[in-house]
């Protein structure tokens, strides 16, 4: 578990908070698989804000300690289909938020597409990739070379590259023997995105997770594809989006990264 330093701050409605979040990130925007926003009411006033990647128990446990009036997150704890009755694990979360008197804001697809904040944004960034342009379903892809001019001279050299700056190793399906140029990324579990990234030109494909029929996709097409981590690809647009707005209203902003192999 790793933690960022708190910053010294001020004091905020919840409404206001939620009304920032949603200007920001423009929620109705997007057809999503769940509700985005305020998904559990808190603490009218907000002081100090905790940033992670899903809504987990030990999130919340870290949050507490960290004596957070609100938790933002990718991963909320509500999800479209999802059985409704509250038992087991989803008993346990809500209990220490609402005994804790903590706020919980979720915001899946809107952070994801951000164009500066966002997940893919930030995972550009983190990667020293430039976007020009967006793809798939909802434009949540991102389209681009890499800043460093020259791009990649190999699908394995972009995958060692991937992997030093995330930490973590890469599954790589290498489609062709080729330079890399250009190369399309959607971060978390966009699998499906993959064929919408070869029409859009894409030499090399960076994503989350892969399934089985990708594999086939890439050496049929000759696209390499690169599963880097659902968790460890959408690790950087919770802490963006909440320091803005921490440092927008002058409130406490800490990052807890939960560590998880997916």
């Amino acid at each position: 578990m790793r933690h960022s330093p708190l910053l010294v701050a001020d004091m905020i409605d919840r409404t206001q908070l939620l009304q920032t979040f949603d200007a920001l990130l423009q929620p109705e925007r997007f057809r999503d698989y769940g509700p985005n926003g305020l998904q559990v009411e808190g603490g009218a006033q907000v002081r100090r804000i905790v940033s992670g990647v899903s809504a987990s128990r030990s999130l919340i446990e870290a949050a507490i300690a960290a004596q957070a009036d609100a938790i933002f997150v990718h991963h909320g704890l509500f999800w479209r289909s999802q059985d409704g009755r509250i038992t087991g694990w989803m008993k346990q979360r809500l209990a220490l938020l609402l005994a804790h008197d903590i706020n919980l804001f979720a915001y899946h697809l809107p952070l994801d597409a951000h164009p500066e904040l966002g997940n893919n944004a930030q995972l550009g960034l983190k990667l020293g990739l430039q976007a020009s342009a967006r793809f798939g379903e909802q434009d949540l892809g991102f389209l681009g070379e890499r800043q460093q001019a020259g791009g990649f001279e190999s699908a394995q050299a972009l995958a060692q590259h991937v992997e030093q700056q995330l930490g973590r190793p890469v599954a790589l399906v290498d489609g062709a023997a080729r330079a890399i140029h250009k190369v399309a990324w959607c971060s978390g579990g966009a699998q499906s995105y993959f064929e919408a990234a070869i029409a859009a030109g894409a030499d090399a494909f960076i994503t989350g997770e892969i399934s089985e029929p990708q594999a086939h996709y890439a050496r049929e097409m000759g696209v390499a594809y690169l599963a880097c981590g659902h968790h460890a690809s959408e690790r950087f647009g919770a802490p963006a989006v909440a320091a803005h707005v921490a440092a927008q209203w002058g409130l406490e902003h800490q990052f807890i990264d939960i560590d998880n192999p997916a």
